[in-house]
């Protein structure tokens, strides 16, 4: 079952792929978490990476509508395409991050359930942010690192990533998954999160820009607001000189907007 071949740990003969992330489930309690975390009855789903099938399998025992995979390996996708016959499962063999998502997701809400490849968490995620009037709700794992940045409101972990992604989705925290529950185990602890997209978004005036904001005004989390953004030529004498002097970090989301509507 775990062979090595020229220094690669191999599943059924077949190798896993240290370049694609592949770290594969195998707790059946974590599985069993996933699929109680999201409603599943009569749902779409979508899953980023099948690897050889273990998530996949367990979605299938449930009653849903049909769940299409993006798997980026080949060897992987006809794997499970070969030991998983369901006819509710659609195997897409392509990179989720390249995939035409408008016609590969033709139906209108998807629930997502990924233990997603941890080196591209975030362009997957970015992802998720372009479809998410597509998506009704979802659960992925990713690194316990990534998931407190991604939740986080204040203090070291808070940062640009918190704010972009919460305005988005909403979050939650589940489980904190030993690396002992993967093979071939990580060097990490993992998390799982839980997600829905936000339908009361505030509205943002010139949003692009504001992402900009945003980074610059993380950009040196010791140093003063007032330092992060003096070389973007913002008009700082429309802000509060008490506010100049702290740090983005201990300045709330609700703040740091007020402060960009202020700088139009």
């Amino acid at each position: 079952m775990k062979k090595r071949s020229n220094g690669y740990p191999t599943v059924n003969g077949t190798r896993v792929k240290k370049e694609h992330g592949q770290n594969f489930l195998r707790d059946e309690r974590v599985l069993h978490e996933i699929t109680q975390a999201v409603e599943l009855k009569d749902k779409n789903v979508l899953e980023i990476g099948c690897g050889d099938g273990a998530l996949t399998r367990a979605v299938l025992t449930y009653p849903i509508n049909r769940l299409v995979v993006y798997e980026i390996d080949p060897e992987w996708a006809a794997y499970v395409q070969k030991t998983v016959v369901d006819d509710r499962l659609t195997i897409k063999q392509e990179n989720f991050l390249d995939a035409d998502l408008v016609s590969g997701l033709p139906e209108n809400k998807w629930t997502v359930t990924a233990n997603l490849p941890y080196h591209v968490t975030f362009p997957i995620l970015r992802r998720f942010v372009n479809i998410s009037d597509k998506l009704e709700e979802g659960v992925i794992m990713v690194q316990e690192e990534v998931a407190q940045r991604i939740v986080a409101t204040s203090g070291r972990s808070y940062g640009y990533v918190s704010l972009y992604f919460q305005y988005f989705f909403d979050w939650k925290l589940l489980s904190k998954i030993s690396p002992a529950a993967f093979f071939p185990s990580p060097k990490v602890y993992s998390r799982l999160l839980h997600f829905v997209p936000r339908k009361d978004r505030p509205n943002i005036v010139n949003e692009e820009a504001f992402w900009v904001f945003v980074k610059a005004a993380f950009s040196q989390p010791r140093r003063m607001l007032k330092n992060c953004l003096a070389s973007f030529h913002y008009d700082l004498s429309k802000i509060d000189p008490e506010i100049l002097a702290l740090r983005a970090q201990q300045i709330d989301p609700e703040k740091l907007l007020d402060l960009w509507v202020k700088l139009q």
